[in-house]
């Protein structure tokens, strides 16, 4: 395409100044029209002197980075530069974390400041990672003599942030007394602040007491304090407050019922989202793209592929997001042909992939064991599409070659990378491992998860129960002393279904259930009919250095067991079982359930912590792959 070419030739201010109107938006676009804001710099050197003028010139120079010394130069020769001249200079080197060293230089070289120029300096240190620098600025903005007119909502708000990005509720505490002090709470972006700062510094209850007091509350305050109880894990709260909101006669936009949505999928709440689904089709709010692709994320996350696709369906122009929302849905799901299936579609519609859709992508070929076909994406998405390969690219394709016990190829692979290893790469190299029994790649993946997230209980697990699995239990019982030595203790297994209107939750051996003695006596019978068939407990999943009879008793109670068996006994005949598990299932209890499936002639759905099984008629849509 033709770039817009710019002539310079003023004579007069006007011109100038009009001259400027044009260019403004040409260069802010393009770089290459930096030589004609020189030239207008150039030219405005015979016009009589303005500060008007000028201070256009800086807005000008100051709006690409090709141009900033050219900014820097002008303001140095200006013979008397207001403060507004200052602010516009300050402001463009505090866009760049690179240049926030030299806007502070100019900042505490100012003659004098107004609100603007703390709270520019203010926020960019906030922004750019210095937050106890930006509280020490607004510290000192409050103490210097001269600043009231600047102690403000727009500087509070800026402090504010950057207590919040501190994760210091001291300061925060500190700054919402002095606002109430000065009388600057009134502003709904103050209240907002506040708000923020206290959820970020894990203080929800301060966040809600904060939000009852605002004067004004508005679709986006509702919103933001809903997010805020969902990101501190409380989701009962965070639908609660939703349902408040609706009462309170506010009307849900599209961000609110994208994020109860993504709230739902991860509280795993289906029923919850269906109802959430309802009023969003009363409201009208089906051409939303970014609250139909929560949509459909909500449904795979629960595992009901046939409404994500109805709703995809529904979309007469589905973006990117709901692509690779559908794309990853079924990848997580087990299916990852119909994965593939649809990539291919999507590739049709002529929308551009991104770097999270080749990790949907990815994953599908991961879970099925496609190894050729994962790594002629993987090349693709370089050599093809011209996106550079991220540490979670690199991890699917550890997962696949190790899934499929290929080593020596994920070894290579993982000292040749041009990007570090993340925690979900030695992850899935150690999942890997434990699959094939790799002691020695164990070791080496378990190690550098232990520099990145040294706490992480699952990573001493894995490594254990690989030792377990090859007979090496001086080693399981030196994972055990190092987990007692660092007070790390294993989060316990838990299942659970939801049936009628409660959720049922189950830990391994559990007998608190009130219908404990009807689960038990059903799966004895169950176990019966399954060894008739041909089960044999596979023993090897359990860590304890015992005898194979004990072995058999600890692994025949496994939360998953008991979650499907209550589902199987209280749910009506030929109804799918839906069950959800907060660690990744056992190969035994795989093994179980496909016998269930078979023998009771139900469809079981199980949710691990890594994906979906879909058991039906003795059968697992991973096709015993995962």
């Amino acid at each position: 395409m033709k770039r817009p070419s710019f002539s310079v030739s003023v004579t007069t201010a006007s011109q100038l100044h009009d001259a400027i109107d044009r260019l403004l938006p040409l260069l802010r676009a393009d770089a290459s029209h930096a030589p004609a804001a020189r030239a207008l710099a150039v030219a405005a050197a015979s016009l009589p002197p303005s500060t008007l003028l000028s201070n256009r010139l800086l807005h000008l120079l100051s709006s690409h980075q090709a141009t900033l010394p050219d900014a820097l130069a002008l303001l140095s020769s200006l013979p008397s530069p207001d403060v507004c001249s200052y602010n516009t200079v300050v402001a463009a080197l505090a866009r760049s974390p690179r240049s926030l060293a030299s806007a502070r230089a100019l900042f505490d070289r100012m003659p004098g400041r107004d609100h603007f120029s703390w709270s520019a300096i203010v926020s960019a240190h906030a922004r750019h990672g210095q937050p106890h620098a930006a509280l020490a600025l607004y510290r000192r903005m409050v103490r210097e003599p001269g600043n009231a007119g600047a102690d403000n909502e727009f500087t509070a708000s800026s402090a504010l942030a950057a207590a919040a990005a501190a994760r210091c509720a001291r300061a925060g505490r500190e700054l919402h007394c002095h606002v109430i002090r000065r009388g600057i709470d009134a502003d709904a972006v103050v209240w907002s602040a506040l708000a923020d700062m206290y959820a970020k510094c894990g203080r929800v209850d301060d966040a809600r007491s904060v939000f009852d007091r605002m004067p004004v509350r508005d679709v986006v305050a509702w919103t933001a304090m809903v997010e805020r109880y969902f990101d501190a894990g409380r989701g009962g709260e965070g639908f609660g407050l939703f349902v408040h909101m609706l009462r309170s006669g506010v009307r849900p936009n599209e961000f609110t019922y994208a994020g109860v949505l993504r709230a739902c999928a991860e509280f795993t709440s289906e029923k919850l989202g269906r109802q959430v689904h309802g009023r969003m089709a009363k409201a009208r709010m089906e051409n939303s793209c970014f609250a139909e692709s929560a949509l459909v994320h909500m449904y795979s996350k629960c595992g009901d592929m046939v409404s994500a696709i109805r709703v995809f369906e529904g979309m007469p122009k589905p973006d990117l997001v709901m692509w690779t929302a559908v794309i990853s849905g079924y990848a997580q799901n087990g299916q990852p042909e119909e994965a593939l299936c649809y990539f291919d579609m999507f590739l049709k519609s002529g929308i551009r992939p991104d770097h999270v859709t080749f990790v949907g992508v990815l994953s599908a070929c991961a879970h099925a064991g496609l190894v050729d076909k994962g790594l002629e994406i993987f090349h693709k998405i370089k050599n093809e599409y011209g996106i550079e390969h991220t540490a979670d690219h690199c991890a699917c394709v550890i997962d696949l070659l190790s899934r499929s016990g290929q080593f020596d190829r994920a070894e290579e692979m993982i000292n040749k990378m041009s990007v570090k290893p993340n925690k979900f790469l030695w992850a899935s190299l150690l999942g890997g491992c434990r699959i094939h029994k790799n002691v020695r790649l164990a070791r080496w993946a378990a190690e550098a998860l232990f520099e990145i997230e040294p706490e992480n209980p699952a990573t001493y697990v894995t490594l254990a129960n690989i030792y377990a699995s090859v007979g090496l239990f001086d080693e399981v019982e030196n994972v055990r002393k190092i987990m007692e030595s660092k007070s790390i203790t294993k989060i316990p297994a838990s299942s659970w279904i939801e049936v009628g209107r409660r959720v049922h939750v189950f830990l391994v051996g559990d007998k608190s259930h009130p219908q404990a003695g009807e689960i038990y006596a059903f799966l004895k019978k169950l176990y019966v009919k399954m060894r008739e068939e041909g089960y044999v407990a596979d023993t090897g999943f359990v860590l304890h250095d015992v005898e194979d009879e004990q072995k058999e008793q600890d692994i025949g109670y496994h939360s998953e067991r008991l979650a499907v068996a209550f589902g199987i006994i209280f749910t009506p005949e030929g109804a799918p079982i839906k069950v959800f598990k907060n660690l990744r299932i056992c190969g035994d209890c795989h093994t179980t359930i496909k016998f269930m499936s078979r023998i009771v002639q139900r469809e079981i759905i199980v949710r691990d912590s890594n994906r979906f099984h879909h058991f039906k008629n003795g059968s697992c849509s991973c096709g015993d792959y995962w």
